[in-house]
């Protein structure tokens, strides 16, 4: 009996010891990939100088000779005595890719920053000069005066497989030289108000001052920038963001060349396609970019694209989701004609659009797409339901579709581009020149309902004009 025990024990420890072996090479062992690369990850600080006005009301004068008289003027500031400036500083990291000083990063790390600093590896402090930055992709390029520096070699973001092993190196909350590990998590993620950059997700540590940083794969290249992450709290909570290195690449090329980015615009308000969608556009899967809107006078409307329209092709690339396409239309050359795959009347059709450079003023790209056209009513603009929009809305008779909506009654409202005005003031809206006359009756400061249909819900709104 003892004898079967101590056999058992031996083959429990031997299976143990196989196991382990082969949990621990089945690993990757990070070490020789950071040495041969932390050299060429720097810290960047800036500093950026703020005028400190006083906080006494103006006309304000100190009485002469009385008590701490000397010391309210010391922290209130005196007549006659200038605002000081104080200095603010921000961490981030960055990476040197060329050896004679051109350097990546965040361009939240260096926006509004009056002096940047890039602190090497050797403890070498060196002033930067900013060549250029995109808010949009949230890239920054840098020059230091300096030769033969250590540089990193370039991936691409597009062969980076989710599962794959990445780490990162940087300088969280100012720690130099950190680094942390770990996989792709998703690739080609949509984050709120960053269309252009097709995110890689990863769970990788990221805090504050790795911003900028770079996120290597295995082979010891860079695939991205890390840029965001997803937190409640402040710091790392499993979800990193990074900007593919694909696009960084383009962004400072251009910045490199021209000081500024060219970005493709083809002018339309897309949405996901839904499996009810999918069905009644005879479609096997849900696939594709439906298109709400389009913008008037855009390289679409030039086009010929519609509202209606479902894209599912950008230059030979598939569109799986409707975040695919913004990335997709933001890198492709203006120079050259476009070619978009949609599916209109159930029917494939390819069109050919000469793509327009994105207006840089977020306010300006607003107020196009914010326009009401000529029949504008109550701050936006509408037009006739076509048969195939009835078949595909299921909506029979009446209703006008909403294509802008800007500042105005509707707006206030609630009403938004792509509802369907069924009622107005209790009377069936029958098509845009009855709407008109609808309106005009309204009078002013008085309340009114509108029913609309919103992608098929029945929903009321209360209107004044």
């Amino acid at each position: 009996m003892y004898k079967r025990c101590g056999r058992h024990i031996i083959f429990a420890v031997l299976l143990w010891s196989l196991f382990a072996n082969v949990s621990a090479s089945s690993l990757p062992d990070f070490t020789a990939l950071v040495e041969e690369n932390s050299n060429a990850v720097v810290n960047i600080s800036t500093t950026q100088k703020a005028q400190r006005q006083s906080a006494l009301p103006e006309g304000f004068e100190f009485p002469e000779n009385q008590p701490y008289g000397d010391l309210l003027k010391h922290f209130f500031g005196g007549q006659g005595q200038r605002p000081r400036q104080q200095e603010t500083r921000s961490l981030g990291s960055g990476f040197i890719i060329s050896h004679d000083g051109f350097l990546l990063t965040n361009h939240h790390v260096v926006k509004n920053a009056d002096e940047i600093f890039v602190r090497l590896q050797d403890r070498r402090e060196l002033k930067a000069k900013l060549i250029g930055s995109d808010q949009r992709t949230d890239v920054a390029l840098l020059k230091v005066e300096a030769k033969n520096l250590p540089v990193v070699k370039f991936g691409s973001s597009k062969s980076l497989k989710v599962g794959e092993w990445v780490f990162a190196i940087g300088s969280p909350f100012g720690f130099d030289s950190s680094v942390t590990a770990g996989i792709v998590s998703a690739k080609g993620r949509s984050l709120p108000k960053e269309n252009y950059v097709p995110f890689i997700q990863t769970d990788v540590a990221i805090n504050p001052g790795n911003s900028g940083g770079p996120l290597f794969n295995l082979k010891g290249e860079v695939v991205g920038i890390n840029s965001q992450i997803y937190s409640r709290s402040g710091g790392f909570m499993g979800l990193s963001f990074a900007i593919p290195i694909d696009v960084a690449l383009n962004v400072s090329n251009q910045l490199k060349t021209s000081g500024h980015v060219i970005r493709g615009w083809l002018g339309v308000r897309i949405q996901d396609i839904t499996r009810e969608l999918a069905e009644s556009f005879e479609m096997k899967k849900p696939h594709g970019a439906l298109v709400a809107q389009v913008i008037p006078d855009s390289p679409a409307e030039k086009a010929g694209i519609q509202v209606g329209d479902v894209i599912v092709a950008f230059n030979g690339e598939s569109i799986s989701r409707s975040s695919s396409l913004p990335p997709l239309v933001g890198s492709a050359n203006i120079a050259n004609n476009a070619r978009v795959k949609v599916i209109r009347n159930k029917k494939t059709k390819i069109l050919t659009v000469k793509l327009e450079n994105l207006p840089d003023d977020e306010k300006t790209l607003a107020n196009i797409q914010a326009e009401p056209k000529a029949n504008s009513i109550l701050g936006m603009s509408v037009k006739d339901l076509t048969k195939q929009m009835r078949s595909e809305l299921g909506i029979k008779q009446y209703g006008v579709i909403v294509e802008v909506v800007g500042n105005g009654a509707a707006s206030k409202a609630g009403i938004r581009s792509g509802d369907v005005i069924m009622q107005m003031d209790g009377h069936d809206v029958k098509n845009t020149q009855h709407i008109i006359k609808l309106a005009n009756r309204i009078k002013d400061g008085k309340f009114i309902s509108v029913l609309i249909n919103r992608q098929g819900n029945p929903i009321f709104l209360a209107l004044k004009k």
